[in-house]
């Protein structure tokens, strides 16, 4: 059954071309699935990210599976809500919180089962999306609300870097491979627009980010006029136009992914980088962050 929405799609062209990830869902679950029977029982002591063990990051994941579903597969509306007053990123952060503090009696057998049977329905639930209407805003794309298409593709991005995370933690590389990757760096550039919006340049200026590797490419963004509060409109719309940018920032992939998440700070990309052209401008588009913070 295709999720009831309403058949308006946000017009923002600025976000760039849509990008289908559901296909990526159920190799995702398999995938995190995997990651976690292999891991040792010290593993899920681990920490995973700064004040969260490996558990507390399952217990996370299935809190994310369990309100998607919810939402959206079953109609519920129960739940918390925001303080008067609480902005979102403190009401996400609090909620998050709550639930892993929750969590902390469950075993990790029961976790992993949990996990199993609700990633199987997550997986389902997109392959049936009908990626069609406005949905979730998406806030570090300045996207309120988003296209389906960047709100699914934000949760493939969030479940995606949970299990490096986890990974990490366990002594394991980041999952370099390239189909899954691809995603989630096209996924988060698409944060570069609303990235670079206190970024004066005149229109036509063009910034581009490039990643390099077999899951790499480039995004291009354009100044097109003045911003609506003072500063400037970027777009990842368009060609990326002829002849070098105004400013060009290469990467290579670990930095990058790590940079929009903030495993990486700014100021370690930007002298990591290969910066040609205008170092100001480079320096606003390493600003770069994908998540909630």
């Amino acid at each position: 059954m295709e999720p009831q929405v309403n058949p308006a799609e946000p017009d923002l062209p600025w976000l760039g071309p849509p990008l289908d990830v559901r296909p990526l869902f159920a190799a995702e679950q398999r995938a995190l699935m995997a990651t976690l029977h292999g891991l040792r029982p010290e593993d899920w002591q681990r920490e995973a990210v700064p004040g969260w063990t490996v558990h507390d990051v399952a217990a996370h994941l299935l809190g994310d599976f369990y309100g998607r579903l919810a939402r959206e597969r079953d109609g519920h509306t129960g739940g918390p809500v925001p303080a008067p007053g609480e902005p979102l990123a403190a009401f996400i952060h609090r909620i998050n919180q709550e639930w892993v503090d929750a969590h902390a009696r469950v075993g990790t057998a029961s976790l992993a089962g949990a996990l199993e049977a609700a990633g199987a329905g997550i997986a389902a639930h997109f392959a049936a999306d009908a990626l069609r209407g406005p949905s979730l805003g998406v806030s570090w794309a300045g996207a309120e609300p988003a296209p389906r298409w960047l709100d699914v593709a934000r949760d493939f991005t969030e479940f995606w870097t949970h299990r490096q995370q986890i990974r990490h933690a366990a002594g394991l590389p980041t999952d370099a491979a390239p189909g899954p990757l691809a995603a989630v760096l096209d996924t988060f550039m698409r944060a570069l627009p609303h990235t670079l919006r206190d970024a004066a340049a005149p229109p036509g200026t063009r910034v581009r980010m490039a990643v390099a590797g077999p899951a790499g490419g480039a995004w291009t963004a354009t100044a097109t006029g003045p911003g609506p509060s003072g500063g400037t409109r970027w777009s990842l719309a368009g060609p990326p136009g002829d002849g070098e940018p105004d400013a060009l920032v290469r990467l290579d992939t670990e930095t990058a992914w790590r940079l929009c998440v903030r495993g990486v700070e700014p100021e370690t990309a930007l002298a990591r980088a290969e910066v040609a052209g205008d170092r100001t401008l480079a320096g606003a588009a390493c600003r770069i962050v994908s998540i909630i913070r």
